[in-house]
Formats: C-alpha cells, sequence, structure tokens
C-alpha cells in the first residue's frame, strides 16, 4: 500500500510547550489551556477517538467501517479549522463532507421501523459505542458553539449535529435495525 505525501510532519510529541498551562493554535497563537476554543478542540478529538472505538467493534468487512473513516477525516478537517481561527484561509471542512453524512444516515434508517418509544443506550457492544460517541459528538456542538466558531452556523456545526443523527441510526443498525434496542419503559408504568 502507497501512502499519501504526508499533510503534518511530527517529528516530535513530546514539547514541553503546555507545561505552563499554555498551548499552541495552529496559526502560532498561544492560548490558556483552559480556553473554550480549547475545550472545543479536545471534543472534537474526543468524539473522533469515540469513532475509533465504534469502529474497531466492527467487523473488519463491515461497510459502515469506511463511513466511520471519513467521518474520523471530516473531524481532523473541522479540528484545523478551529485551531486556526484567525486565518483567511478557505475552511478544510466542506458542505460536502456534511451530505455525504446525510446520505449514511438516511441509508441506514431507511430501513429501520419506525420508534414508538425512546431508546436506551445499549443493545449490542457495537451499539453502545456508538451510542456513547453520539453524546459525546453531542457536547463536541455544545462547546463549539460555546467557543464562539461559526455564529451563524456553518457545515462544522451541521456536520456535528448530523454526527450524533448518524450515530442513533448507526447504533440501531448495530441492534439490528432496532430489533434488539432496549426500549424507554416509563417508572410510572412499571
Amino acid at each position: 500500500m502507497t501512502r499519501p505525501d504526508p499533510v503534518v510532519r511530527i517529528d516530535r510529541v513530546t514539547t514541553r510547550g503546555g507545561d505552563g498551562g499554555m498551548t499552541s493554535l495552529g496559526d502560532g497563537a498561544r492560548v490558556a489551556k483552559s480556553a473554550p476554543l480549547i475545550a472545543a478542540i479536545g471534543d472534537v478529538d474526543e468524539a473522533n477517538a469515540a469513532l475509533g472505538i465504534v469502529a474497531a467493534a466492527l467487523e473488519p468487512a463491515h461497510p459502515q467501517r469506511q463511513v466511520i473513516a471519513n467521518l474520523q477525516s471530516a473531524l481532523f478537517d473541522l479540528g484545523a479549522d478551529l485551531c486556526q481561527p484567525n486565518s483567511d484561509r478557505p475552511a478544510c471542512l466542506t458542505d460536502q463532507a456534511v451530505l455525504q453524512l446525510e446520505a449514511a444516515a438516511e441509508q441506514l434508517r431507511a430501513v429501520q421501523p419506525p420508534l414508538t418509544s425512546f431508546v436506551l443506550p445499549g443493545g449490542t457492544p457495537a451499539a453502545a459505542h456508538a451510542h456513547l460517541a453520539r453524546t459525546i459528538a453531542r457536547r463536541a456542538e455544545r462547546t463549539v458553539v460555546a467557543a464562539g466558531r461559526w455564529p451563524d452556523g456553518g457545515p462544522q456545526l451541521r456536520l456535528l449535529n448530523r454526527l450524533s443523527d448518524y450515530l442513533f441510526v448507526l447504533a440501531r443498525h448495530l441492534n439490528r435495525d432496532g430489533q434488539d434496542d432496549i426500549l424507554w419503559v416509563p417508572s410510572r408504568t412499571t
């Protein structure tokens, strides 16, 4: 397998640059690690890692593994857009990634029966991982909004919003298209 030319080259992982509670953005600006923007970058990174866990729980030939790999690359694009907030460069993430994600979610949802109850996170281990990834994606969406990026929306926020939708229908897919979903039973009915 040939690898593409590197986009980024990292010669050292340990830099000691953050030992004092500051970190560098992609444009070289130094900011506190407690800044809302850094929280947003971290939550997008965590969502990406959660997607990796979902993919690892799938069989190697499962078609959703490629969808997830594409999503992970899109989340790196989103992270690149976050880490250069004052740049005039074109955004890395485009509406094309959002459209692809919407299509993947709709393809899964189309074969699932309509919901008649709320679904509890769980079922198969892979579905449980997808539900956890969904909640992390929702948190990432909230922290990106709190960081003040893209106040009028944009593909970055749309991708995070659609990601949680996709992960919900993926969880149902991994629960045999809803057959193994665990349905909410309100306490007043037990």
